[in-house]
């Protein structure tokens, strides 16, 4: 893996002050994702940070499932985000789940009890919504915000007993209904939710409420940064008072970092599972999601991801990449590795009628010309090929420099070829091409009686593979329509366009993740949901070039 120490961050600043200190012996990071959802490229961002912390200062990175909330969790993606994880390069040196510690937490649920920080609410979520204030007005006490520490253990008890229905009663802290910050004004700790958990099963009928629960688990596992983003920094002050109030021995130092927010991209797992339960995309690894799944199956790299996150930067102001960023890594990443063969998306036929009938020939091309090292293959050529339907013209306009009648241009490490004739069909449309070849313009040979300013790409037929491609665009696109628009009202309809074509012989071996470069078309990645021993299939993953620049 590359070496980020190169690179310095305010994190990484803390990180350094703190170990020469003696602040802290070590450090412990930890990513803890709940698992709801498929990861997305905002949290490639959280798993770098975390995790390339503890490997530059030799300390110990930890996952962490932050599974209370188990109406909206599932076993699926716990073992999704345990994959992602490995795939972007990454181990952890110890697993967690939050759910391991229900005991833990519901044992200091009771000393918040028993401290009288802590009580039972029989409000509804709306009254407590109601209630709870503005950013202009303070909340208004609960009715039961002065129950006995008696009458609160006791209910609290038979909460945990199941005696209660779901959304009866919760658990809230008591701290101040008048704090400028609203995340203080006694927030709930518990909930009561008669739901199957995926680790404890029916055990369970309460559930500690997520911002009760983190804190606590870090302090558990002895995490000395606790590293999130930005819309955590007003719940820092209860997470402080967490730690404190339930009188834990560790006590972790949160800090906040800017999101990941990338052009023509939602970053919400909430948005991301719409578009997978309603069937607009094809699953969470859908090429056009944000996810790293579908990055992965897209044809996006390890590499790639992790200089794109490390170019993005760490800081604490809220930006937005522009996506062009990502494909720029893609694209270098892919340069040097990627071998270079020719695809035909949209297949027009050739007939070269002055070639041997039944012959077919084994040219040489380069398999990468940037990486020489790796070699060349061989292409076949014979009196058929495919071309591109827009590599003709009948009518060509003025610098129009591929085929029309009459003119000659390169076929790409092969001949030159004239086209004299072509055939259309009864509505119209060119169908064949009658060219001619000139033996003596052989790629290679060293030609150079005349000059064409043209060159195409080609398949030979009678050897082409038919392969299905999938060109993508971005699947949101940033401009509304109206103000107020959804973001589904920004889906782009031209988001996914599948075409059937032809590849060279060459790739009747291509494996599911194979990543190449077609000649004109871009990078592209071998489909391992819809490859099979009888069917390619292709995703264009970038472009060969774009505009943007580092």
């Amino acid at each position: 893996m590359e070496n980020p120490s190169a690179s310095s961050n305010f994190i990484k600043n803390i990180v350094i002050e703190d170990l020469n200190s003696g602040k802290v012996d070590h450090i412990v990071t930890r990513f803890p994702p709940e698992p709801n959802g498929y990861l997305h490229i905002g949290h490639a961002k959280a798993i770098c940070i975390n995790f390339e912390l503890a490997d530059e200062f030799k300390g110990r990175a930890h996952l962490r499932f932050d599974d209370t909330n188990p109406v909206k969790e599932d076993i699926e993606y716990v073992e999704s985000i345990k994959e992602d994880i490995r795939w972007l390069g990454f181990e952890w040196d110890a697993l967690f789940y939050a759910s391991d510690y229900f005991e833990e937490m519901y044992d200091r649920a009771v000393l918040l009890i028993k401290k009288g920080k802590a009580y039972i609410d029989d409000q509804s979520a709306e009254e407590i919504r109601i209630t709870r204030g503005t950013l202009t007005q303070p909340g208004q006490d609960s009715p039961h915000r002065n129950r006995s520490v008696e009458e609160n253990l006791d209910l609290f008890k038979r909460m945990r007993s199941g005696e209660f229905k779901d959304g009866e009663r919760i658990l809230r802290a008591k701290i101040d209904m008048a704090s400028p910050n609203i995340n203080l004004r006694d927030p709930a700790l518990y909930r009561i939710s008669h739901t199957h958990h995926h680790n404890t099963g029916d055990k369970w009928c309460i559930y500690p409420m997520y911002t009760f629960a983190h804190p606590l688990e870090d302090a558990i596992e002895g995490v000395t940064h606790s590293l999130c983003s930005l819309e955590f920094e007003d719940q820092r002050p209860f997470y402080d008072w967490v730690i404190e109030e339930c009188e834990m021995s560790n006590q972790p130092k949160q800090y906040e970092f800017a999101r990941l927010n990338i052009t023509n991209t939602v970053m919400s797992k909430r948005f991301l599972k719409q578009l997978v339960d309603e069937n607009i995309v094809d699953g969470w690894d859908d090429p056009r999601m944000p996810t790293i799944s579908g990055l992965r199956r897209k044809g996006f790299t390890p590499e790639s991801i992790r200089t794109f996150v490390r170019e993005a930067g760490v800081t604490r102001s809220n930006s937005i990449v522009d996506e062009r960023m990502l494909e720029h890594f893609i694209r270098e990443d892919l340069k040097l590795k990627a071998p270079r063969t020719m695809a035909v998306l949209r297949p027009l036929k050739v007939v070269i009628t002055n070639y041997p009938e039944g012959q077919v020939e084994q040219l040489d091309a380069e398999i990468n010309p940037e990486n020489p090292e790796m070699g060349n293959r061989q292409i076949s050529f014979s009196r058929e090929i495919y071309i591109e339907q827009d590599d003709f013209m009948e009518n060509p306009p003025n610098k129009y420099f591929r085929l029309f009648p009459g003119n000659e241009v390169r076929l790409k490490n092969a001949y030159f070829i004239k086209c004299n004739d072509f055939i259309k069909d009864a509505e119209g449309n060119v169908i064949e091409l009658h060219c001619t070849y000139d033996p003596e313009t052989k790629s290679g040979s060293g030609f150079t009686g005349r000059k064409v300013k043209g060159t195409i790409h080609w398949v030979e037929a009678t050897q082409a593979i038919p392969a299905e491609f999938r060109l993508y665009e971005p699947l949101i696109m940033d401009d509304a329509k109206e103000e107020g628009d959804s973001f589904l009202d920004r889906i782009n309809p031209n988001s996914l366009e599948v075409i059937s074509g032809y590849v060279e012989p060459n790739m009747k071996d291509a494996k599911p993740h194979d990543k190449l470069q077609f000649f004109r078309h871009g990078y592209f990645n071998v489909d391992p949901k819809y490859t099979s021993a009888n069917k390619h299939v292709y995703n264009r993953v970038v472009s060969l070039k774009s505009s943007f620049e580092i």
